[in-house]
């Protein structure tokens, strides 16, 4: 346990965050898919070689070329190029930047409300930052609780506490989730969730519905792990150290066990004003985490009150795609789910590529880089610090 930051491990990390960071973003611009275009300026025929009745704009294999064509070749970067870029778009584009800080400036209350304010503001910048650093390595099915407990430990929280309050934080996303999906189906239809027009409605919804009931699941055992059986959580530890591999660390995570269960004793006495602290911080990280796909959309697409709800409400489908990825930072299904729920609203096919990666590139990217950035200089900080 005491090399879990050993150089070479940080090195690694390092490594493939940065490669991971590059090779995105060099496959996002050099992304290439067939555009409609005027007459006399195609290169290429639609041949429905797959026989769907669909213009699959993304499969080379559905067009051939043809000088009189009704369809060209277009890269994400030229799509980029040719993007009528007006102040009102830097505007917006500012303000997608605004509600990125905005989800982790309420991740960072947040963290010092559960530390009792024992993390100065600059700790809790680094541990929101290296925590975001790990999300965006890890699938999106993992996250970046696994890395926390020990990035909090390295910052005097006792390794028990630091569990306890992983779960919280896991706790108070799911809740949010929870609460708020009432009122999406309340506010907004049906096939506006799930367009049907996609072709994946009825799969989409068994998708999202099944997601649904386990996060809501997840919700109900962390809740009562946490609240009433915290001693579950010394009798996971012990039964997870009991393998082969770990077990010589049995020892320590009987401490972890006791650890856990004193910390919980403690949550369970704060006050009712204490957890509305925390939930609102966690309500208005996440809103800000939605807001961002708004304004990104509302820099190159004009819409109106109910456009806007109806994208907000989109995202919590968008979301569960992205919570069962089994990539980085859920890259690529994101970006799929994001053309296929978000493309009603423009009817440019190649324009929704090109917000899916400025999204991308405002509020995924940026936690690459920086973490490759900080993660040294935080463990340079915090040596000899570990609790």
């Amino acid at each position: 346990m005491k090399n879990a930051f050993s150089k070479w491990k940080i090195f690694v990390a390092l490594a493939f965050g940065l490669l991971i960071s590059f090779w995105m973003l060099y496959n996002g611009f050099a992304d290439k898919q067939f555009v409609e275009c005027a007459p006399g300026e195609g290169t290429h025929k639609w041949v429905d070689a797959n026989n769907n009745g669909k213009v699959d704009l993304y499969d080379e294999s559905d067009f051939i070329s043809n000088e009189s064509g009704a369809y060209k070749i277009q890269s994400t970067r030229s799509a980029l190029n040719d993007v009528s870029w007006s102040p009102w778009s830097l505007y917006w584009i500012l303000l997608a930047v605004l509600f990125t800080f905005g989800r982790d400036f309420f991740y960072i209350i947040r963290i010092r409300l559960l530390t009792h304010k024992k993390l100065s503001w600059k700790a809790s910048f680094f541990v929101i930052m290296i925590w975001e650093f790990a999300s965006a390595l890890s699938p999106g099915v993992v996250g970046g609780a696994a890395v926390a407990m020990f990035i909090l430990n390295r910052e005097k929280v006792p390794f028990g506490k630091a569990t306890a309050i992983v779960i919280i934080t896991a706790f108070m996303d799911n809740l949010f989730f929870i609460l708020m999906i009432p009122f999406v189906f309340l506010f907004i239809d049906n096939h506006d969730l799930f367009p049907s027009e996609a072709g994946y409605s009825l799969p989409l919804m068994w998708v999202f519905w099944l997601g649904f009931f386990i996060i809501l699941s997840v919700c109900i055992f962390l809740y009562l792990t946490l609240f009433w059986f915290p001693h579950l959580a010394s009798k996971i530890l012990l039964a997870l150290f009991s393998l082969p591999v770990i077990r010589r660390w049995k020892f320590i995570a009987r401490e972890w066990g006791t650890d856990i269960e004193l910390a919980a004793k403690e949550f369970q006495m704060e006050s009712a004003g204490f957890w509305i602290k925390i939930f609102l911080s966690t309500l208005a990280s996440w809103v800000s985490r939605y807001l961002v796909i708004n304004a990104v959309f509302n820099a190159f697409v004009e819409l109106g009150f109910l456009d806007n709800i109806k994208i907000l409400g989109q995202q919590f489908v968008l979301w569960i795609f992205m919570l069962i990825s089994p990539t980085p930072g859920g890259s690529g299904v994101a970006e799929f789910a994001f053309g296929e729920l978000l493309s009603g609203f423009t009817s440019s096919a190649l324009l929704v590529g090109v917000l899916a990666l400025i999204w991308r590139l405002i509020s995924y990217f940026p936690y690459l880089f920086l973490g490759s950035i900080i993660l040294p200089v935080w463990l340079k900080r915090t040596q000899g610090k570990k609790h």
